[in-house]
């Protein structure tokens, strides 16, 4: 966990659940979200898909990151005998990071297809588009870039994940009302989801001044003497 709390991840997971939502802080996936929102049912399968493939392949890229492409992350390599002091393997972190998330995507539309036939029918071509959903790969990029302990990086990518279901379901709730409301014509469709998800967007950036990632020497402290103390 390095230097975070329970209180500081908790704090982290309502930030990247609700304060820097990834899709309507960041627009990050909004391809299948558009796409798939028809539907609540449609809405909560996809979510739910996006919710597995990005924890466990931000967990997966994490390893990656520290074992493979990051600053001298072929350390282990000395054990082999290989001097790996002079490799640098960060030139290919994007294509290693989509690599993972494709391969898990297949295994993931395997078990669909097998447990979940019906779900696996409604979201058609849309569940191979998690592949290249941008979602998924920022945010083990944002987890990269931020250098989160291992705890704090599945932490982050949960709920981030989360945060994606959140989105959907609730613009797949909207739109479903929608379609027996009375609407002018020249919004029919994508007009109106438009407006709708940039209504909702605004209420989530309204907490865009709150930082509750963030940890402060308050939180380190304690840390810091428990280990003078030992």
């Amino acid at each position: 966990m390095g230097p975070y709390t329970i209180l500081n991840l908790l704090g982290l997971s309502i930030q990247s659940i609700f304060i820097q939502n990834i899709l309507l802080f960041n627009f990050l996936g909004m391809c299948s979200y558009l796409a798939c929102s028809n539907k609540v049912k449609t809405a909560n399968g996809l979510g739910l898909a996006v919710f597995v493939v990005m924890t466990i392949s931000g967990v997966l890229n994490w390893f990656v990151h520290g074992y493979v492409t990051g600053e001298n992350a072929l350390f282990w390599l000395k054990g082999l005998g290989v001097n790996s002091t002079e490799i640098n393997l960060g030139f290919l972190e994007f294509l290693i990071y989509i690599s993972v998330i494709a391969a898990f995507v297949q295994v993931l539309e395997i078990v669909i297809d097998k447990f979940a036939p019906a779900l696996y029918r409604a979201l058609g071509m849309y569940l191979p588009l998690i592949t290249v959903n941008c979602a998924i790969l920022g945010a083990s990029l944002f987890a990269t870039v931020r250098t989160y302990p291992f705890v704090p990086n599945l932490i982050y990518v949960g709920a981030a994940g989360l945060g994606w279901w959140l989105a959907i379901a609730l613009i797949a709730s909207i739109r479903e009302k929608l379609t027996y409301s009375n609407i002018p014509a020249g919004l029919h469709g994508m007009g109106m989801t438009f407006i709708v998800t940039g209504l909702i967007s605004m209420a989530f950036m309204g907490f865009a001044g709150i930082s509750l990632d963030k940890v402060t020497e308050t939180d380190t402290y304690p840390l810091l003497v428990q280990e003078e103390t030992n």
